[in-house]
């Protein structure tokens, strides 16, 4: 078996397991109960079903370029969705969107007050 017959493999594979993360993390985001469990769902496996379908095009198309605008979006997508689903999070802790008897621990409770009773700066003209 020669080597662009092993790359190919490799490339199918994780393509497929890409598209079944990605599939379960579609699925997720329709049956879990509530906000943080589908920030989880929307996040973890959908980041690492879009890298190993990254991975697995870059072994299929094996050239520089597009190798590099591979990287690129992988890059993007690791340093984006962390903190997009953090911002969403903390968005969403005041109100009502989170079950809070499915939290182990609850670190932002203490704060809540401080979070609710801020006023936002006024601009200056």
């Amino acid at each position: 078996m020669s080597l662009d017959a092993v790359l190919d493999i490799v490339a199918a594979v994780c393509l497929i397991s890409g598209a079944l993360l990605s599939l379960a993390a579609g699925m997720a985001l329709v049956r879990f109960p509530d906000l943080l469990a589908r920030m989880h769902a929307a996040a973890k496996p959908q980041v690492l079903g879009l890298l190993l379908v990254l991975l697995g095009c870059g072994l299929r198309l094996r050239t520089g370029v597009d190798i590099t605008t591979l990287v690129l979006i992988g890059v993007f997508q690791l340093a984006t969705a962390p903190v997009a689903a953090h911002m969403v999070g903390r968005a969403a802790y005041p109100h009502d969107d989170i079950r809070t008897d499915l939290l182990l621990t609850d670190e932002l409770a203490p704060h809540l007050d401080r979070l609710s009773t801020t006023t936002p700066p006024t601009p200056t003209p």
